[in-house]
């Protein structure tokens, strides 16, 4: 058996080596970690929002929405209080807009149910759209409780750590990390030290690739052989390309958009399907992604019908820029408004 494979079992085996394992982790952090506004805070609120923000989206990308949505929605009463189009404008260019229709929900729960404000972690459990990550990550940074809050960062941490073999998309693989977890956390309280500490490690030394073993402060404790490798996970799906042919209906100052039902955009607003088969080329071509889809986005001018489907509506520019939107339809309607509606230049002599 290998001195790291031997680290990791005493890891796991015994309580001294685990706590000299955090005290080392946490005297790093002190030091090295970084100042994210939603560290400065230990409301649960604010801690909700920074995580469903953070889900599938960068620190740097969130940082201006987080500030934005505080500055707007301060609180649980004041965003459940919020008309769902004005939260949906709110998130528009985060994307994964069910997080955003999540909150809103969790917001009204907590008003109807715990008088608009979460007293312990515990109370996070019922949220509408709070999974068990989430419900950790408030326990944890909002209460100071002793709750693991295995995300990406931190799962990649402790897979290295116990050099897991098992993919961590897998339910085996996240049962293993999440025991791994729970044993290391602290006693009592503690949790918000710890968990932040796991989180930075991944985020700025135990990297996804290439990570930076020289300078990792619990390398010792490490059981990895080859750390890049680590973790393991599921292939992925193959990449599904799409068309997606949208109408450019346009009338004086005034652009026809269609409001969304479906379950993934519903309450957005989107330029109109084209209707019938294209005829000539595109105005504005663009591609786009979302999950394991790459879609092309093409435009085609169209002329205005004698009337609009129920859910579509005239916006001109006032009311163009108030909707919710996905970002790849208002990139490309902003685009177009330029050319269709740009006034031309004066002559002088």
């Amino acid at each position: 058996m290998s001195g790291k494979a031997k680290a990791s079992q005493s890891l796991v085996a015994q309580e001294n080596r685990r706590a000299a394992f955090r005290g080392e982790l946490s005297k790093w952090f002190k030091i090295n970690g970084r100042d994210l506004p939603w560290r400065r805070t230990h409301d649960p609120y604010a801690i909700l929002v920074s995580e469903a923000m953070l889900q599938q989206t960068q620190v740097i990308t969130v940082i201006p929405y987080y500030l934005r949505w505080l500055a707007r929605f301060p609180t649980f009463p004041s965003l459940a209080a919020a008309k769902e189009a004005d939260v949906l404008h709110a998130w528009q260019g985060l994307g994964y807009y069910a997080r955003a229709r999540n909150l809103h929900k969790a917001a009204q729960y907590v008003v109807a149910n715990f008088s608009g404000k979460l007293t312990c972690g515990l109370d996070a459990g019922l949220l509408p759209g709070v999974g068990e990550y989430t419900c950790g990550a408030i326990a944890s940074f909002a209460f100071d409780e002793p709750a693991a809050a295995v995300d990406a960062n931190i799962a990649r941490v402790l897979a290295r750590l116990m050099n897991l073999r098992d993919p961590i998309d897998t339910a085996a693989g996240k049962a293993r990390l999440r025991v791994f977890a729970t044993l290391l956390l602290p006693a009592g309280s503690g949790g918000r030290l710890h968990n932040s500490s796991l989180m930075e490690l991944g985020a700025l030394v135990c990297i996804a690739r290439a990570p930076k073993c020289g300078i990792c402060p619990v390398q010792a404790y490490c059981a990895a052989g080859d750390p890049g490798s680590l973790p393991v996970k599921r292939p992925r799906p193959k990449t599904v390309r799409a068309i997606e042919d949208c109408a450019w209906i346009v009338r004086n100052d005034k652009v026809v958009l269609e409001l969304q039902r479906e379950r993934r955009l519903g309450g957005l607003w989107k330029l109109p399907p084209l209707k019938g088969a294209p005829s000539g080329l595109p105005i504005l071509e663009t591609k786009y992604t979302f999950t394991h889809h790459r879609v092309t986005l093409r435009v085609h001018r169209q002329a205005a019908p004698n009337r609009l489907d129920l859910n579509q509506s005239w916006f001109n520019r006032s009311k163009r820029s108030a909707v919710a939107m996905p970002s790849p339809h208002r990139r490309a309607m902003e685009e177009l408004a330029a050319r269709s509606f740009a006034k031309p230049a004066t002559m002088t002599v």
